[in-house]
């Protein structure tokens, strides 16, 4: 009976998390799975030692806030590794928490194998994490194509196992790896803006407004702002005007728009898999620190761009507004040409394809269980 622990500190590291327990139980019935994590993992058959809920704090101000809390969290991982003795150490992102984790476990529990699924993104900064993440791991499972290549460079092994974002978006949003993206949005009648404007309520408040602004500036369209989930209809209230309406369904608003303005994130790759054109933008609370950050970032970041859909190809498919650079005017004018310029758009989209080929279609959760499922066979 193989004892699996598991540690997701954030959202999408549940998410993550839960279609790989699902994967690892359909491989090994008899499978324990324990960690910490939320409740999608419970519904996968996770028991909890402690919930995301007391885990996700963003931001250096929240860390400070909560430094106790973290401490605590620190002692009940620690405590609970040592009470399950488990096979298979699994951690999902959240670096900072997972390498400390990691640390523990090579030195209290030697037997135990640690997987690291969806690796820190090193490639893009803090690269000298890469030495401790070889060290300690046995196993680096990537989500990103480049990534066994980038471990490569400094003499380390990162198997690819497939992108479980784009894994999700074939699921949920009834598109085939046949059916062309480029089609899909060409034959579009809608006339609709989709407005995606983050997950957390600072950066909602922060962004939606111009966000808003820029996409008035076409009153022939519709204008469909995507609800984040946790966040009530009555936070996007103050916001929003007559006709401007608020959803849930994001994939099939996205699918169905003429254009997107995106919050710099995850939802960027998933606006171009399902073959919107879209506009990034992102806050930060000092404008002038984008100068800083442009002029710095040979220097502390390893890549020249902020989101997914630029970063996977390694060139600008879509345009970012960072900072004192995400103004309304920008974005309004950017959002005209993706309307207006059908050429402009049929470049962006076949550059989408060119996303989707990279990424290609092998399942991310399957494809990780087969590898850590085998870790206890191989140890019986």
């Amino acid at each position: 009976m193989a004892k699996y622990f598991l540690i997701a500190g954030e959202a999408s590291g549940d998410l993550h998390a839960a279609a790989l327990i699902e994967q690892i139980r359909q491989r090994d019935s008899e499978a324990q799975c324990s960690g910490l994590g939320g409740d999608k993992m419970v519904a996968a058959g996770c028991r909890l030692h402690q919930h995301i809920r007391q885990m996700a704090f963003m931001g250096f101000a929240a860390v400070l806030a909560n430094l106790s809390k973290i401490r605590r969290n620190f002692r009940i991982a620690e405590q609970a590794l040592l009470d399950e003795q488990p096979d298979v150490l699994i951690l999902i992102d959240y670096p900072s928490f997972n390498l400390r984790m990691a640390k523990f476990c090579r030195k209290q529990l030697p037997a135990t194998k640690i997987i690291y699924y969806i690796p820190p993104k090193v490639w893009a900064w803090k690269r000298r994490r890469i030495h401790a993440i070889a060290r300690l791991c046995d196993e680096v499972l990537g989500i990103f194509p480049f990534e066994p290549a980038f471990y490569a460079k400094y003499g380390y092994t990162c198997r690819y196992v497939g992108n479980p974002t784009a894994e999700e978006v074939l699921q949920r949003s009834g598109l085939t790896v046949q059916r062309s993206y480029s089609e899909t949005v060409l034959q579009r009648s809608g006339r609709t803006i989709a407005i995606l404007p983050g997950s957390r309520p600072s950066e909602i408040s922060h962004c939606l407004t111009k966000m808003l602004e820029a996409a008035r500036q076409y009153p022939d369209y519709q204008i469909i702002v995507c609800a984040a989930p946790g966040i009530e209809d009555a936070f996007y209230a103050p916001f929003l005007r007559e006709g401007e309406t608020l959803t849930r369904d994001t994939y099939t608003t996205v699918l169905q728009a003429k254009a997107a303005i995106v919050n710099s994130g995850t939802a960027t790759l998933e606006t171009a898999l399902l073959g919107c054109p879209q506009v990034a933008v992102y806050h930060l609370a000092l404008s002038w620190l984008i100068a800083l950050i442009r002029w710095a970032q040979p220097l502390v970041f390893s890549i020249p761009y902020f989101t997914l859909v630029n970063i996977i190809p390694d060139r600008e498919v879509i345009k970012e507004y960072v900072a004192n650079e995400f103004t309304v005017s920008n974005v309004a004018t950017e959002l005209g040409r993706m309307l207006n310029d059908e050429a402009y758009t049929k470049n962006m989209l076949a550059s989408y394809e060119h996303i989707r080929s990279l990424l290609g279609t092998q399942p991310a959760a399957a494809t990780a269980a087969q590898i850590i499922t085998a870790i206890p066979a191989q140890k019986r």
